[in-house]
Protein backbone atom coordinates (compact mmCIF):
# COMPACT_ATOMS: atom_id res chain seq x y z
CA UNK A 1 0.00 0.00 0.00
CA UNK A 2 1.30 3.23 -1.16
CA UNK A 3 0.51 5.78 1.77
CA UNK A 4 2.09 9.01 0.28
CA UNK A 5 -0.09 8.41 -2.74
CA UNK A 6 -3.04 7.78 -0.12
CA UNK A 7 -2.35 11.05 1.50
CA UNK A 8 -2.38 12.69 -1.52
CA UNK A 9 -5.48 11.63 -3.23
CA UNK A 10 -6.72 12.35 0.23
CA UNK A 11 -5.88 15.79 -0.45
CA UNK A 12 -7.06 16.66 -3.40
CA UNK A 13 -10.72 15.08 -2.79
CA UNK A 14 -11.11 18.05 -0.64
CA UNK A 15 -9.71 20.86 -2.43
CA UNK A 16 -11.46 23.88 -0.66
CA UNK A 17 -10.23 22.71 2.29
CA UNK A 18 -6.29 22.12 1.38
CA UNK A 19 -6.35 25.28 -0.46
CA UNK A 20 -7.67 27.22 2.05
CA UNK A 21 -5.17 25.98 4.15
CA UNK A 22 -1.98 26.30 1.55
CA UNK A 23 -2.86 29.89 1.29
CA UNK A 24 -2.92 30.45 5.01
CA UNK A 25 0.04 28.55 5.22
CA UNK A 26 1.93 30.57 2.00
CA UNK A 27 0.72 34.22 3.47
CA UNK A 28 2.01 33.47 7.13
CA UNK A 29 5.24 32.36 5.64
CA UNK A 30 5.87 35.28 3.15
CA UNK A 31 5.51 37.67 5.54
CA UNK A 32 7.67 36.53 7.79
CA UNK A 33 10.45 35.73 5.43
CA UNK A 34 9.82 38.95 3.95
CA UNK A 35 10.00 40.69 6.94
CA UNK A 36 12.97 38.62 7.55
CA UNK A 37 14.76 39.44 4.81
CA UNK A 38 13.85 43.15 4.40
CA UNK A 39 15.19 43.82 8.19
CA UNK A 40 18.08 41.84 8.32
CA UNK A 41 19.54 42.88 4.96
CA UNK A 42 18.64 46.72 5.91
CA UNK A 43 20.45 46.59 9.10
CA UNK A 44 23.03 44.90 7.45
CA UNK A 45 23.80 47.91 5.15
CA UNK A 46 22.94 50.77 7.53
CA UNK A 47 25.68 49.54 10.06
CA UNK A 48 28.01 48.77 8.17
CA UNK A 49 27.74 52.02 6.34
CA UNK A 50 28.41 54.00 9.94
CA UNK A 51 31.04 51.38 10.98
CA UNK A 52 34.02 53.43 12.16
CA UNK A 53 32.03 56.70 11.68
CA UNK A 54 31.61 58.15 15.43
CA UNK A 55 30.05 61.94 14.97
CA UNK A 56 29.20 63.95 12.39
CA UNK A 57 29.35 67.53 12.44
CA UNK A 58 27.40 69.59 10.26
CA UNK A 59 24.71 72.68 10.47
CA UNK A 60 22.27 72.88 13.27
CA UNK A 61 19.36 70.82 12.80
CA UNK A 62 17.76 67.51 13.17
CA UNK A 63 20.28 65.06 14.37
CA UNK A 64 19.07 61.96 12.09
CA UNK A 65 18.88 64.12 9.16
CA UNK A 66 22.22 64.80 9.59
CA UNK A 67 22.65 61.31 9.67
CA UNK A 68 20.67 60.61 6.34
CA UNK A 69 22.08 63.26 4.93
CA UNK A 70 26.35 62.95 5.28
CA UNK A 71 26.38 59.16 5.99
CA UNK A 72 23.85 57.54 4.10
CA UNK A 73 22.82 60.24 1.73
CA UNK A 74 19.26 59.68 1.34
CA UNK A 75 18.15 63.31 2.93
CA UNK A 76 18.64 66.89 2.29
CA UNK A 77 21.50 68.14 4.46
CA UNK A 78 20.35 70.56 6.77
CA UNK A 79 22.74 73.26 5.35
CA UNK A 80 26.42 74.30 5.28
CA UNK A 81 28.84 75.24 8.13
CA UNK A 82 31.55 77.78 7.31
CA UNK A 83 35.05 75.84 6.34
CA UNK A 84 37.14 78.05 9.17
CA UNK A 85 34.76 76.42 11.80
CA UNK A 86 35.82 73.32 11.51
CA UNK A 87 39.68 73.50 11.10
CA UNK A 88 40.38 72.59 14.79
CA UNK A 89 39.48 69.23 13.74
CA UNK A 90 42.13 68.48 12.24
CA UNK A 91 44.88 69.03 15.32
CA UNK A 92 42.22 67.89 17.61
CA UNK A 93 44.06 64.95 20.20
CA UNK A 94 41.19 63.23 20.18
CA UNK A 95 40.16 63.54 16.81
CA UNK A 96 42.20 60.72 14.48
CA UNK A 97 40.10 61.50 11.05
CA UNK A 98 37.97 64.23 9.79
CA UNK A 99 36.23 63.32 6.72
CA UNK A 100 34.72 66.80 4.71
CA UNK A 101 31.57 66.54 2.89
CA UNK A 102 30.40 68.99 0.27
CA UNK A 103 27.20 68.11 -0.66
CA UNK A 104 24.16 69.76 -3.13
CA UNK A 105 25.41 68.73 -7.10
CA UNK A 106 24.44 65.75 -8.40
CA UNK A 107 24.20 63.88 -12.10
CA UNK A 108 20.81 61.81 -12.84
CA UNK A 109 19.93 61.29 -9.46
CA UNK A 110 23.39 60.23 -8.24
CA UNK A 111 25.11 62.29 -5.48
CA UNK A 112 28.57 64.30 -6.41
CA UNK A 113 30.35 64.88 -3.28
CA UNK A 114 33.17 66.83 -2.36
CA UNK A 115 35.76 65.51 -0.19
CA UNK A 116 39.20 64.01 0.34
CA UNK A 117 41.10 60.03 -0.14
CA UNK A 118 39.86 59.70 3.72
CA UNK A 119 36.40 58.66 2.37
CA UNK A 120 37.71 55.78 0.35
CA UNK A 121 40.47 54.64 3.17
CA UNK A 122 37.74 54.35 5.93
CA UNK A 123 35.04 52.49 3.44
CA UNK A 124 38.28 50.56 2.50
CA UNK A 125 37.41 50.43 -1.37
CA UNK A 126 39.68 49.59 -3.96
CA UNK A 127 40.11 50.88 -7.16
CA UNK A 128 38.69 48.74 -10.45
CA UNK A 129 40.67 50.99 -12.67
CA UNK A 130 42.04 54.27 -13.55
CA UNK A 131 42.89 56.23 -10.42
CA UNK A 132 42.06 58.42 -7.17
CA UNK A 133 40.74 62.10 -8.26
CA UNK A 134 43.57 64.56 -7.40
CA UNK A 135 42.95 67.34 -9.50
CA UNK A 136 40.18 69.73 -9.60
CA UNK A 137 36.99 68.91 -11.69
CA UNK A 138 38.16 64.68 -11.75
CA UNK A 139 35.96 62.25 -10.34
CA UNK A 140 36.12 58.67 -9.16
CA UNK A 141 32.73 57.11 -9.66
CA UNK A 142 30.98 54.12 -7.39
CA UNK A 143 31.06 51.38 -9.08
CA UNK A 144 26.81 50.85 -9.23
CA UNK A 145 27.43 54.51 -10.70
CA UNK A 146 29.43 53.30 -13.60
CA UNK A 147 27.04 50.68 -14.73
CA UNK A 148 23.84 52.29 -14.28
CA UNK A 149 25.14 55.29 -16.23
CA UNK A 150 27.68 53.79 -18.40
CA UNK A 151 30.38 56.14 -17.86
CA UNK A 152 33.92 54.91 -18.94
CA UNK A 153 37.41 56.65 -18.05
CA UNK A 154 38.11 59.74 -19.79
CA UNK A 155 33.99 60.88 -20.20
CA UNK A 156 32.69 64.04 -18.92
CA UNK A 157 29.56 65.31 -17.45
CA UNK A 158 27.93 68.25 -16.03
CA UNK A 159 26.76 67.91 -12.78
CA UNK A 160 23.27 69.30 -11.68
CA UNK A 161 22.23 71.56 -8.69
CA UNK A 162 20.02 69.99 -6.27
CA UNK A 163 20.14 66.10 -5.16
CA UNK A 164 17.18 64.93 -7.43
CA UNK A 165 17.36 63.47 -11.25
CA UNK A 166 14.75 66.04 -12.26
CA UNK A 167 16.82 69.03 -11.55
CA UNK A 168 17.05 71.50 -14.79
CA UNK A 169 19.50 73.52 -13.62
CA UNK A 170 22.88 72.32 -15.37
CA UNK A 171 26.50 73.27 -13.96
CA UNK A 172 27.66 74.57 -18.16
CA UNK A 173 30.39 76.17 -16.40
CA UNK A 174 32.84 73.55 -15.55
CA UNK A 175 32.27 69.54 -16.69
CA UNK A 176 33.48 66.39 -14.80
CA UNK A 177 36.03 64.37 -15.98
CA UNK A 178 36.22 60.56 -15.09
CA UNK A 179 39.61 59.31 -14.04
CA UNK A 180 38.64 55.73 -12.13
CA UNK A 181 35.88 53.92 -11.31
CA UNK A 182 35.51 51.98 -7.33
CA UNK A 183 35.24 48.39 -6.93
CA UNK A 184 31.75 47.40 -5.81
CA UNK A 185 32.36 46.96 -1.73
CA UNK A 186 28.11 46.89 -0.68
CA UNK A 187 28.69 50.47 0.87
CA UNK A 188 26.89 53.80 -0.11
CA UNK A 189 30.34 54.37 -1.41
CA UNK A 190 29.07 52.57 -4.75
CA UNK A 191 25.95 55.06 -5.18
CA UNK A 192 28.18 58.06 -5.64
CA UNK A 193 30.13 60.13 -7.48
CA UNK A 194 33.82 61.60 -5.57
CA UNK A 195 35.67 64.38 -6.21
CA UNK A 196 37.77 67.03 -4.17
CA UNK A 197 36.06 70.16 -2.28
CA UNK A 198 37.52 72.49 -4.27
CA UNK A 199 35.95 71.38 -7.78
CA UNK A 200 32.13 71.80 -5.46
CA UNK A 201 33.49 75.26 -4.50
CA UNK A 202 35.04 75.60 -7.98
CA UNK A 203 31.41 75.01 -10.00
CA UNK A 204 29.55 76.92 -7.45
CA UNK A 205 31.93 80.22 -7.80
CA UNK A 206 32.01 80.23 -11.25
CA UNK A 207 28.51 80.92 -11.34
CA UNK A 208 28.77 83.48 -8.45
CA UNK A 209 31.04 85.44 -11.11
CA UNK A 210 28.35 85.12 -13.67
CA UNK A 211 25.74 86.59 -11.64
CA UNK A 212 28.36 89.38 -10.91
CA UNK A 213 28.30 90.40 -14.46
CA UNK A 214 24.62 90.20 -14.46
CA UNK A 215 23.45 86.84 -15.95
CA UNK A 216 21.10 85.77 -13.61
CA UNK A 217 20.04 82.10 -12.73
CA UNK A 218 17.83 80.98 -10.59
CA UNK A 219 18.83 78.18 -8.56
CA UNK A 220 17.45 76.99 -4.87
CA UNK A 221 19.66 77.39 -2.28
CA UNK A 222 22.36 79.87 -4.58
CA UNK A 223 21.55 83.47 -5.44
CA UNK A 224 22.14 83.55 -9.03
CA UNK A 225 18.97 85.56 -10.16
CA UNK A 226 16.13 83.62 -12.98
CA UNK A 227 17.41 82.43 -16.77
CA UNK A 228 15.88 79.83 -18.89
CA UNK A 229 17.93 76.80 -20.11
CA UNK A 230 17.66 74.73 -22.99
CA UNK A 231 19.35 71.55 -21.91
CA UNK A 232 17.73 69.03 -24.75
CA UNK A 233 20.41 70.19 -26.95
CA UNK A 234 23.22 72.72 -26.61
CA UNK A 235 26.77 73.63 -27.44
CA UNK A 236 29.55 73.75 -25.45
CA UNK A 237 32.66 75.81 -25.91
CA UNK A 238 35.36 74.88 -22.99
CA UNK A 239 38.26 76.88 -22.78
CA UNK A 240 41.53 74.38 -22.67
CA UNK A 241 39.85 71.25 -24.04
CA UNK A 242 39.85 70.10 -27.34
CA UNK A 243 35.89 69.24 -28.07
CA UNK A 244 35.27 70.81 -31.32
CA UNK A 245 31.39 71.47 -31.53
CA UNK A 246 29.41 69.05 -29.96
CA UNK A 247 25.68 68.69 -29.53
CA UNK A 248 24.96 66.65 -25.83
CA UNK A 249 21.65 65.51 -25.65
CA UNK A 250 21.46 65.39 -21.39
CA UNK A 251 17.89 63.57 -21.64
CA UNK A 252 19.44 60.43 -23.05
CA UNK A 253 22.80 60.82 -21.41
CA UNK A 254 25.10 60.60 -24.92
CA UNK A 255 27.73 62.79 -24.60
CA UNK A 256 30.92 62.65 -27.08
CA UNK A 257 33.85 63.42 -25.27
CA UNK A 258 36.49 62.11 -27.73
CA UNK A 259 39.38 64.25 -27.82
CA UNK A 260 39.58 65.47 -24.90
CA UNK A 261 42.77 67.11 -23.44
CA UNK A 262 43.41 68.98 -20.53
CA UNK A 263 46.10 72.05 -21.87
CA UNK A 264 46.49 73.61 -18.66
CA UNK A 265 46.08 73.14 -14.78
CA UNK A 266 43.51 75.18 -13.46
CA UNK A 267 44.47 78.09 -11.25
CA UNK A 268 44.30 76.70 -7.35
CA UNK A 269 41.05 78.04 -5.46
CA UNK A 270 40.94 80.30 -2.52
CA UNK A 271 39.31 78.60 0.85
CA UNK A 272 38.52 81.82 2.21
CA UNK A 273 35.25 82.12 2.85
CA UNK A 274 34.32 78.90 2.10
CA UNK A 275 31.88 76.43 2.79
CA UNK A 276 31.78 72.83 3.28
CA UNK A 277 28.29 70.62 4.52
CA UNK A 278 29.51 68.26 7.07
CA UNK A 279 32.22 66.25 8.57
CA UNK A 280 32.47 62.84 9.07
CA UNK A 281 34.64 62.12 12.49
CA UNK A 282 36.29 58.84 13.86
CA UNK A 283 37.44 59.24 17.52
CA UNK A 284 41.47 58.84 18.70
CA UNK A 285 42.25 55.53 20.08
CA UNK A 286 43.66 55.11 23.83
CA UNK A 287 46.39 52.98 24.77
CA UNK A 288 44.88 49.82 24.09
CA UNK A 289 43.75 50.75 20.79
CA UNK A 290 40.22 51.14 21.45
CA UNK A 291 37.98 54.19 21.06
CA UNK A 292 38.95 57.05 23.22
CA UNK A 293 35.69 57.25 26.03
CA UNK A 294 37.17 60.63 26.93
CA UNK A 295 37.25 62.04 23.15
CA UNK A 296 33.04 61.00 23.18
CA UNK A 297 32.61 62.74 26.21
CA UNK A 298 34.70 66.04 25.07
CA UNK A 299 34.20 66.32 21.61
CA UNK A 300 30.51 67.42 22.11
CA UNK A 301 31.50 69.41 25.03
CA UNK A 302 34.15 71.73 23.12
CA UNK A 303 31.39 72.13 20.36
CA UNK A 304 28.61 73.37 22.94
CA UNK A 305 30.93 75.30 24.97
CA UNK A 306 33.10 77.04 22.65
CA UNK A 307 32.99 80.47 21.72
CA UNK A 308 32.40 80.78 18.23
CA UNK A 309 30.84 77.18 17.33
CA UNK A 310 26.91 77.82 18.12
CA UNK A 311 25.77 77.44 14.54
CA UNK A 312 27.33 73.94 14.56
CA UNK A 313 25.42 70.67 15.61
CA UNK A 314 26.76 67.53 15.83
CA UNK A 315 25.09 63.79 15.62
CA UNK A 316 25.99 60.49 17.02
CA UNK A 317 25.34 57.49 14.15
CA UNK A 318 25.18 55.08 16.53
CA UNK A 319 22.92 56.48 18.66
CA UNK A 320 20.45 57.71 15.61
CA UNK A 321 20.45 54.55 14.06
CA UNK A 322 19.33 52.79 17.27
CA UNK A 323 16.33 55.10 17.49
CA UNK A 324 15.70 55.06 14.06
CA UNK A 325 15.75 51.10 14.24
CA UNK A 326 14.05 51.10 17.30
CA UNK A 327 11.05 53.59 15.92
CA UNK A 328 10.80 51.45 12.56
CA UNK A 329 10.77 48.02 14.70
CA UNK A 330 7.69 48.88 16.53
CA UNK A 331 5.86 48.41 12.94
CA UNK A 332 7.88 45.45 12.01
CA UNK A 333 6.99 43.73 15.53
CA UNK A 334 3.35 43.89 14.40
CA UNK A 335 3.28 42.89 11.40
CA UNK A 336 5.59 39.49 12.80
CA UNK A 337 2.56 39.40 14.98
CA UNK A 338 0.30 39.43 12.26
CA UNK A 339 2.44 36.78 10.52
CA UNK A 340 2.39 34.89 13.60
CA UNK A 341 -1.37 34.64 14.13
CA UNK A 342 -2.03 33.70 10.09
CA UNK A 343 0.66 31.01 10.76
CA UNK A 344 -1.38 29.59 13.73
CA UNK A 345 -4.37 29.90 12.13
CA UNK A 346 -3.79 27.91 9.04
CA UNK A 347 -2.54 25.20 11.94
CA UNK A 348 -6.27 25.29 12.95
CA UNK A 349 -7.73 25.17 9.58
CA UNK A 350 -5.71 22.04 9.11
CA UNK A 351 -6.41 20.68 12.15
CA UNK A 352 -9.88 21.39 11.64
CA UNK A 353 -10.08 20.01 8.15
CA UNK A 354 -8.03 16.54 9.04
CA UNK A 355 -10.49 16.58 11.97
CA UNK A 356 -13.44 16.49 9.95
CA UNK A 357 -12.29 14.37 7.64
CA UNK A 358 -11.80 11.16 9.77
CA UNK A 359 -15.59 11.57 10.84
CA UNK A 360 -16.20 11.58 6.97
CA UNK A 361 -14.04 8.71 5.94
CA UNK A 362 -14.32 6.57 9.15
CA UNK A 363 -16.00 3.53 7.63
CA UNK A 364 -13.21 4.03 4.52
CA UNK A 365 -10.61 3.87 7.10
CA UNK A 366 -12.12 0.89 8.78
CA UNK A 367 -12.27 -1.14 5.64
CA UNK A 368 -8.47 -0.02 5.19
CA UNK A 369 -8.08 -1.55 8.45
CA UNK A 370 -10.13 -4.53 8.06
CA UNK A 371 -7.73 -5.06 4.38
CA UNK A 372 -4.60 -5.13 6.40
CA UNK A 373 -3.66 -1.78 6.85
CA UNK A 374 -2.08 -1.45 10.49
CA UNK A 375 -2.90 1.01 12.89
CA UNK A 376 0.83 2.40 12.32
CA UNK A 377 0.12 3.07 8.54
CA UNK A 378 -2.73 5.08 8.99
CA UNK A 379 -1.61 6.74 11.63
CA UNK A 380 1.86 7.81 9.34
CA UNK A 381 -0.54 8.68 6.70
CA UNK A 382 -2.88 11.15 8.02
CA UNK A 383 0.26 12.96 9.86
CA UNK A 384 1.58 12.89 6.35
CA UNK A 385 -0.97 14.88 4.74
CA UNK A 386 -0.59 17.53 7.83
CA UNK A 387 3.20 17.94 6.57
CA UNK A 388 2.71 17.73 2.87
CA UNK A 389 0.23 20.49 3.70
CA UNK A 390 2.65 22.30 5.80
CA UNK A 391 5.22 21.59 3.38
CA UNK A 392 3.68 22.88 0.11
CA UNK A 393 2.36 26.44 1.81
CA UNK A 394 5.89 26.75 3.46
CA UNK A 395 7.72 26.35 -0.33
CA UNK A 396 5.28 28.66 -1.82
CA UNK A 397 5.40 31.14 0.96
CA UNK A 398 9.14 31.64 0.72
CA UNK A 399 8.68 31.84 -3.10
CA UNK A 400 6.13 34.99 -2.47
CA UNK A 401 8.51 36.43 -0.43
CA UNK A 402 11.65 36.30 -2.48
CA UNK A 403 9.87 37.23 -5.39
CA UNK A 404 8.31 40.07 -3.80
CA UNK A 405 12.07 40.91 -2.52
CA UNK A 406 13.02 40.78 -6.25
CA UNK A 407 10.39 43.81 -6.67
CA UNK A 408 11.28 45.44 -3.86
CA UNK A 409 14.86 45.51 -4.44
CA UNK A 410 14.19 47.85 -7.15
CA UNK A 411 12.27 50.13 -5.20
CA UNK A 412 14.87 50.19 -2.60
CA UNK A 413 17.42 51.04 -5.44
CA UNK A 414 16.07 53.18 -7.29
CA UNK A 415 14.50 55.28 -4.29
CA UNK A 416 17.47 54.66 -1.51
CA UNK A 417 20.93 53.90 -3.73
CA UNK A 418 20.64 50.56 -1.67
CA UNK A 419 21.22 47.00 -3.13
CA UNK A 420 20.21 44.09 -1.51
CA UNK A 421 19.80 40.57 -2.41
CA UNK A 422 16.24 39.13 -3.03
CA UNK A 423 17.58 35.23 -3.23
CA UNK A 424 19.42 35.32 -0.28
CA UNK A 425 18.56 32.15 2.09
CA UNK A 426 18.83 33.55 5.68
CA UNK A 427 18.89 31.19 8.85
CA UNK A 428 15.56 32.72 10.15
CA UNK A 429 13.85 31.38 7.03
CA UNK A 430 15.16 27.95 7.66
CA UNK A 431 14.05 27.66 11.27
CA UNK A 432 10.82 29.04 10.12
CA UNK A 433 10.34 26.41 7.64
CA UNK A 434 10.80 23.75 10.42
CA UNK A 435 8.69 25.33 12.65
CA UNK A 436 5.55 25.65 9.94
CA UNK A 437 6.30 21.78 9.50
CA UNK A 438 6.43 21.31 13.25
CA UNK A 439 3.03 22.59 13.04
CA UNK A 440 1.86 20.57 10.55
CA UNK A 441 2.36 17.29 12.46
CA UNK A 442 1.09 18.76 15.52
CA UNK A 443 -2.05 19.76 13.92
CA UNK A 444 -2.69 16.97 12.36
CA UNK A 445 -1.90 14.63 15.46
CA UNK A 446 -4.85 15.00 16.77
CA UNK A 447 -6.82 12.99 14.16
CA UNK A 448 -3.97 10.45 13.24
CA UNK A 449 -4.42 9.49 17.07
CA UNK A 450 -7.55 9.37 16.53
CA UNK A 451 -7.52 7.41 13.50
CA UNK A 452 -4.99 4.72 15.21
CA UNK A 453 -7.76 4.43 18.16
CA UNK A 454 -11.00 3.55 16.21
CA UNK A 455 -12.46 0.40 16.79
CA UNK A 456 -12.86 -1.21 13.70
CA UNK A 457 -15.57 -3.93 14.36
CA UNK A 458 -17.84 -0.90 15.92
CA UNK A 459 -17.31 1.23 12.72
CA UNK A 460 -18.27 -1.40 10.39
CA UNK A 461 -20.77 -2.67 12.28
CA UNK A 462 -22.35 0.98 12.41
CA UNK A 463 -22.24 0.94 8.31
Amino acid sequence: MNIFKISWKSLLSRPLNTGLSLVLVALGVGLSSLLLLLNQQMEERLYKNIEGINMVVGAKGSPLQMILSSVYHIDVPTGNIPLAKVRWMKKNPYIEAAIPLALGDSYEGFRIVGTDEQLGQHYNVQLAEGKLFSQDLEVTLGAKVAQKLGLKIGDTFFGAHGLESESIHIHENAAYTVVGIFEANQTVLDQLILTNVASVWRVHESHDHEHEEGEEHSHEGHDHGEAEHNHEEHEHSHEGHDHGEAEHNHEEHEHSHEGHEHTAALAPISEEGKEITAVLIRYAKDSEGKTSAMASTMLPKIIDETEGLEELGYAVPAFELRRLMDNMGMGAQLLYYLAAIIIIISALSMFISLYNSIKERKYELALMRSMGASAGQLLVMLLLEGILVALFGALFGLLISHLGMGVLAGYIEETYRYSVDPWRILAGETWLFFAVLGLGILASIIPAIQAYSQDISKTLSEN
